[in-house]
């Protein structure tokens, strides 16, 4: 293997294990603020012991997230250092913003939650957790600001073989960014209402503590249930723009070899790049164009047409991507949020009839579905990095003129199989914590106020 594929791979995997903890991270803290404020609100002490519960499962995924996102900032100056020196002005910026701004902030003010119990008045604590609700979503912001730029370059000049930022405002405007922001938010909103509700129905299916859980699973219901639909809506919207600026990604997406007018949509099909053309394909008439256009007409470019112009535009090369792994990705992403919206949809009606407890069948498919978000979020940041290929910044700058030019193979290979090693026992840690607290259940806190017994000395009050 050279040096540009293993320096892929580290990136992949590092990206990979990093983003399985930040879409919980950004959900789950709204989860628990809204937990907190309905306790400040109601002065229900059952609220309360469950935003302590659920975010006790909130630190230790947060811990895990700011581990990996540190590695994998090192991989720009490491692996990609001829990336780094051409798009360092522009993309510098929003990380640099995130670091100082959203970063700190939120670890300001989960250190005063942590610590902040029975110190700070109930109001100024729920809205301690809160900031870092709006701290960890604002992070994703700026980190999807610079990701935007690779997916679609705005507000920047050439100049001595470097791209130079000429309007900060256009990067924050981006159009991918005001699509792929929602869309990765409410995924982790998503992610955070299913780990909630299969936690919650494992606590139902043993009959243990059913009102924290009885409570948090109906929290969870509505946000899973409006977070997928929302997710759905924007995802369409965010492929149709991808038609008309990145054709070649949705092309592979949709292994749509030649441009059709109308379009149909592929749902399976054997893919032989090498030949360019799809074996045993079940087809579905004029839907890709229905997707692209909202009109069952409409012209999609295949990827032939797409290689020429890109050969023309760029010089001669391979500008497909890898489609079989971008179609099927593509599918993957599509049938995990049906999985979702529809079974969100069914535990509604059986919450709404009474019948949820009497359904352990359910209950169980709700546990056994936690997982699927993080696939859903997996494969949808496969089909958007991939399907880019082979350009790192779009229309700018190729792959194998990013990677650092004085790294060998056995270096990167080196210390990928050690990253990867490590993230395996780190994900064995990550799984061993959250099972082990989340079987736990709530643990139940003396009302406010009768924390301390009389005559007890305490450092605090």
């Amino acid at each position: 293997m050279d040096a540009l594929l293993l320096a892929r791979w580290q990136f992949g995997i590092t990206s990979v294990y990093h983003f399985l903890f930040v879409p919980l991270t950004l959900g789950l803290s709204i989860l628990v603020a809204i937990m907190e404020t309905i306790y400040v609100r109601t002065g229900d002490e059952t609220y309360k012991n469950m935003a302590r519960f659920w975010g006790r499962l909130f630190l230790i995924n947060f811990a895990m997230g700011v581990v990996t996102g540190i590695v994998q900032e090192f991989h720009f100056g490491m692996n990609w250092s001829e990336y780094s020196r051409f798009v360092g002005d522009i993309f510098g910026a929003p990380l640099a913003v995130e670091a100082l701004a959203a970063f700190f902030l939120e670890s300001t003010f989960l250190g005063l939650w942590i610590f902040g119990w029975e110190k700070l008045s109930p109001a100024l604590h729920a809205a301690c957790i809160w900031l870092v609700a709006f701290a960890s979503n604002l992070s994703a912001f700026w980190i999807l600001v610079a990701n935007s730029f690779m997916q679609e370059p705005v507000g920047f000049t050439l100049r001595n073989g470097r791209a130079e930022m000429t309007d900060f405002f256009a990067l924050l405007t981006n159009p991918h960014v005001l699509y792929q922001f929602p869309h990765t938010v409410l995924a982790g909103f998503v992610t955070a209402a299913f780990f909630v509700m299969g936690i919650s129905a494992y606590h139902l299916l043993r009959q243990s503590q059913l009102e924290p859980f009885r409570r948090s699973f109906r929290l969870a219901l509505i946000m899973g249930l409006i977070g997928s639909l929302l997710v759905a809506g924007i995802g369409h919207l965010q492929g149709q723009h991808l038609v008309a600026t990145q054709p070649m990604k949705m092309a592979a997406a949709e292994a749509l070899w030649d441009s059709a007018d109308p379009a149909p949509l592929a749902l399976v099909a054997l893919v032989d790049q090498e030949n360019q053309q799809n074996n045993l394909e079940i087809k579905i008439p004029a839907l890709t164009s229905f997707l692209a256009y909202n009109s069952f007409r409409g012209e999609v470019k295949g990827l032939k047409e797409l290689q020429a112009a890109a050969a023309e535009q760029y010089g001669p090369g391979n500008y497909i991507p890898p489609v079989a792994p971008v179609f099927w990705s593509f599918r993957l992403m599509i049938a995990a949020g049906l999985w979702l919206i529809l079974l969100s949809l069914y535990s509604l009606y059986l919450w709404r009839k009474g019948l949820l407890e009497s359904r352990p069948l359910v209950l169980k498919a709700l546990l056994w579905s936690i997982p699927i978000p993080y696939l859903a979020n997996t494969a949808g940041w496969f089909v958007a990095e991939v399907g880019r290929y082979p350009w790192i910044v779009y229309g700018l700058q190729r792959l194998e003129a990013a990677v650092s030019p004085g790294v060998s193979a056995t270096a990167i290979l080196t210390t990928l199989v050690a990253f990867t090693l490590l993230y395996g026992l780190l994900a064995v840690v990550d799984v061993y914590l959250l099972a082990k607290y989340a079987r736990q259940g709530v643990v139940e806190q003396p009302p406010a106020g009768k924390m301390h017994p009389s005559g007890e000395v305490s450092l605090w009050i």
